[in-house]
């Protein structure tokens, strides 16, 4: 009698076990063939299993992680459409530093009629400069520079004596260049910016946002020579009455960059930015599968002597972006 029950109850897992393999089974089939979504009595859709895990993939294919980065404030765009790909309190208040030289440089490119004109730099403006350790392109008091040059040594080794020569030589000083600046900021749609200066030196009313140095950037692409300049890793002058060989300047950041590629695309340029109290920033433009991207970042810790934090930030976005063509 015992053995014909324990017979029994062995029969009866066998048949339970195998029931249960029928009913996972009958799901799977069932989610396979479902329509995208089931509605329920409520007349909600609900989703699919196949689709959760789908939209889950998705998600995760083109999330763009911002946990891991050092600038405390990022705005990345798509130059193709416009569109918003990350945003880290953009419309925060920063220092701009020297990413200021971007309009600078593109408000001297758009009010200088001959790019060739030759420019003295006062013997007077120096001693500033040079008090304040302002970052310098390497002129000289009193020489006399064509003004491309000066827009090289803006964009490229960042020289302060480069944009306060363009700023005399256009507005008749740096402080009538300044309203210049402030017209064009607001007429972009630079809505948190008040500039004090042509350089970037710290000043607690010099202040921006990421996103309004992203509008500027976008701006500025559009103009061939900017872009050029720009987008150059390094350039020598002409001759000057100092330097009769020219003087050959390298970009700040790709002087700091071991390469420029990225997954699928390359950065293609940028402009750095540094004060004590701006912490490092970095303006930069990268194409990655054919689509160009800009990225603003500000406020990361470091500064000129430790590791290139605002770089390394570049890098980690910029490997993020790819293209999948499946969803």
């Amino acid at each position: 009698m015992r053995a014909n029950r324990q017979k029994y109850k062995r029969k009866k897992r066998k048949i339970k076990c195998v029931l249960s393999i029928l009913c996972v089974c009958a799901v799977c089939i069932i989610a396979l063939f479902l329509p995208n979504h089931i509605i329920s009595k409520n007349n909600q859709q609900i989703e699919s299993p196949v689709e959760t895990q789908e939209a889950r993939i998705h998600e995760e294919i083109n999330q763009i992680v911002v946990d891991d980065l050092y600038s405390s404030n990022a705005i990345l765009i798509s130059l193709d459409d416009n569109t918003i790909l990350l945003d880290k309190s953009s419309d925060e208040r920063i220092y701009p530093a020297s990413l200021t030289k971007i309009m600078t440089a593109i408000l001297a490119i758009e009010n200088l009629p001959d790019l060739g004109e030759m420019i003295h730099l006062p013997e007077d403006m120096f001693q500033e400069l040079y008090s304040k350790n302002a970052s310098m392109a390497g002129f000289l008091p009193n020489e006399k520079v064509a003004a491309i040059d000066l827009i090289y040594g803006v964009l490229l080794p960042s020289g302060a004596e480069s944009s306060i020569g363009l700023a005399d030589a256009i507005a008749g000083s740096e402080e009538n260049y300044v309203e210049l600046m402030n017209k064009k900021a607001k007429k972009l749609g630079m809505n948190n910016t008040h500039f004090t200066n042509s350089t970037g030196l710290h000043d607690q009313d010099h202040y921006s946002t990421v996103n309004d140095i992203a509008k500027l950037l976008e701006y500025a692409l559009q103009n061939n020579t900017f872009r050029e300049v720009y987008t150059s890793k390094r350039y020598t002058t002409k001759a000057t009455n100092f330097h009769p060989d020219g003087i050959t300047f390298q970009s700040t950041m790709f002087k700091k960059m071991d390469t420029q590629d990225v997954n699928n695309g390359i950065i293609e340029g940028g402009k750095t930015g540094y004060t004590e109290e701006a912490k490092l920033c970095l303006a930069s433009l990268a194409k990655i599968d054919g689509k160009e991207y800009i990225l603003v970042t500000a406020n990361a810790d470091g500064n000129l002597q430790t590791e290139q934090f605002n770089i390394l930030d570049a890098f980690t976005v910029y490997n993020q972006i790819f293209e999948n063509n499946d969803y």
